[in-house]
């Protein structure tokens, strides 16, 4: 199922996940004890939403990643989220497509690795819609351009969750983001390459219902799924 949450606010669109999320992993907890009969598919999901100003550090990063106190926090209108997914520090804001996929891997693949690299190529499909080469870099999650040198920057950043092959979490990809928030933090702890955005790459905004309906289209296809 797919849901257009549209701006809200980041622990309204956490709890509303992990509400879905609790629901799929219980879904296949009971199954187990069922016959096969008698069994209820679970079912997958796809949330995208843009959020209000917010840092979210994952499991991983450190808290010193964040580079302004609370009230510099409060003056940038921004809020602050330790959370439990993989990854750093990122910041979501408005003009950033944030996608949400609670999908039980069990009916595609049990690899979160391969998971990874298949959002990766939802968004290096995106960016060749408008002439522009996004690439994957060794060791590091996410899409970027310029990979391996001193131009190197990151327009799409991965955190993901997964219980029992269930996810949660997802991307944030910057289309129309202002980027001086990422000047705040140590993005997904990287200190010496940039973070970019569609609209800085290529010179002027991008409808963002455009860029929805792509991402859409292309996340079908890459995974073999019909989302309605």
């Amino acid at each position: 199922m797919f849901r257009d949450l549209g701006l809200i606010d980041y622990q309204e669109a956490w709890d509303y996940q992990e509400q879905l999320f609790q629901e799929t992993v219980d879904r296949k907890f009971q199954n187990r004890k069922l016959p096969e009969a008698e069994q209820k598919p679970t079912q997958n999901y796809l949330l995208f939403c843009e959020h209000p100003h917010v840092y979210t550090l994952g499991k991983s990063g450190k808290r010193e990643h964040l580079l302004v106190s609370e009230q510099e926090l409060k003056d940038l209108k921004a809020t602050f989220y330790p959370i439990n997914r993989g990854g750093d520090i990122t910041y979501h804001g408005p003009g950033q497509l944030v996608g949400y996929p609670i999908l039980d891997l069990d009916h595609f693949f049990p690899d979160i690795h391969k998971y990874l690299r298949y959002l990766e190529e939802v968004f290096i499909k995106v960016l060749a819609d408008y002439g522009l080469k996004g690439e994957r870099s060794d060791g590091e999650t996410g899409v970027w351009f310029d990979v391996g040198t001193p131009k190197a920057r990151k327009i799409l950043a991965l955190g993901v969750r997964a219980s029992r092959w269930v996810t949660m979490h997802g991307w944030a990809f910057n289309v129309n983001t202002d980027l001086s928030y990422f000047g705040h933090i140590v993005p997904c702890g990287i200190y010496d390459k940039e973070v970019t955005s569609l609209k800085r790459e290529l010179g002027h905004p991008v409808d963002m219902a455009e860029i929805e309906a792509k991402a859409k289209q292309y996340f079908c296809e890459i995974f073999e799924v019909e989302l309605i």
